[in-house]
């Protein structure tokens, strides 16, 4: 008898340590929610779980799209970090609700951009890079089909242009909201419209991504594409003919932002992301991946060939008012109704 109860006793004990063992095997995971180019995203991955031990299963969709599955799955969140992507969709994360304040000892080392996103949101985004829009062309294109350079936001509604211009689709690309905000803030929302419709009657395709545009410009599928310069930079060491403008009239910029999904259901390797990721080393990691955005780490060094923002016209750029739910939700529905509608 004596002997059975040892072996039960010890059976218990061996199912409670593989329990103790399992909870802490499951605190060691991260489900983390990506929204740069894949190849950044996966040396993320592979950089935090060499550095940490934990284990990451990441998906990669734009900045658009990850807001509406993060508001999809509220109920029953599924991821714990958003890394990534336009501000506007973080800030209105925020302000919905969906995403949980935190304050990384990293902070004070972060360029006031970067803290002052962090700020607007009550500490439920943080900025972690920053890149203007801008207009790239193939070079070789252009002169082929015998076409203007465009300078200016106002040459790409020249008819000349009609079936040349890709951009993305601002309700699934952060990067089209943000062009979208932009061109209401720099010609008023009424001539702003008139603007867009008449880009409309020139564009080829509307994509998912924002970086997509300028990758069919490089391989010769459009000659105009509108998205981020930090994308075009890329197309352009790569050895591909693209050349990037910065339009007369000025332009806006991104916030790219990191958020930890309310509810996360790995809070403390969250936490431990949004650290690792603020860290000046890791964010040096980004010209691996050929991404070349301006880190928000005052400590790390811009990749080679980076945009100098202060060498641009910029914007002041409201990312208060439109990265607003309330402001967000009005300008895409009226995009909807008054461009994305019409026949081209």
């Amino acid at each position: 008898m004596t002997r059975i109860l040892g072996k039960a006793a010890l059976a218990v004990l061996t199912l409670a340590l593989g329990a103790a063992a399992g909870s802490a095997q499951a605190a060691e995971r991260l489900t983390l929610y990506c929204s740069p180019q894949i190849e950044w995203c996966q040396l993320m991955v592979e950089a935090f779980t060499k550095e940490t031990g934990i284990e990451v299963a990441m998906t990669r969709k734009s900045s658009g799209e990850t807001f509406a599955q993060i508001k999809a799955e509220a109920s029953n969140p599924k991821g714990d970090v958003w890394w990534g992507g336009t501000g506007d969709p973080h800030l209105q994360a925020a302000e919905e609700g969906l995403t949980e304040p935190y304050k990384s000892p990293t902070f004070d080392a972060l360029l006031p951009w970067a803290q002052n996103q962090a700020t607007a949101a009550e500490s439920k985004t943080v900025g972690i890079y920053a890149g203007a829009l801008g207009i790239g062309y193939n070079e070789e294109l252009l002169k082929e089909k015998n076409l203007p350079v465009p300078q200016c936001w106002a040459d790409l509604t020249d008819p000349a242009y009609k079936g040349e211009v890709q951009i993305a689709n601002p309700n699934s690309s952060g990067t089209a909201y943000t062009t979208l905000a932009t061109i209401v803030q720099i010609f008023g929302e009424d001539k702003g419209f008139e603007w867009l419709k008449g880009l409309h009657k020139n564009v080829n395709q509307y994509t998912k991504s924002g970086s997509a545009p300028i990758k069919a410009a490089a391989r010769g599928e459009t000659a105009v594409a509108i998205t981020f310069m930090h994308d075009m930079v890329t197309q352009v060491v790569s050895g591909f003919p693209i050349k990037i403008v910065a339009p007369c009239e000025g332009t806006g910029y991104e916030i790219g932002s990191m958020s930890i999904i309310k509810g996360a259901r790995n809070l403390e390797s969250a936490k431990k992301f949004y650290d690792f990721a603020l860290s000046p080393e890791v964010q040096m990691l980004a010209a691996q991946a050929k991404a070349y955005q301006v880190p928000s780490n005052a400590g790390a060094t811009p990749p080679p060939g980076a945009p100098n923002l202060d060498e641009l016209k910029l914007i002041e750029y409201d990312f208060k008012k439109y990265g607003s739910s309330a402001e967000r939700s009005r300008l895409l529905k009226k995009w909807d109704d008054e461009v994305g509608s019409l026949p081209q």
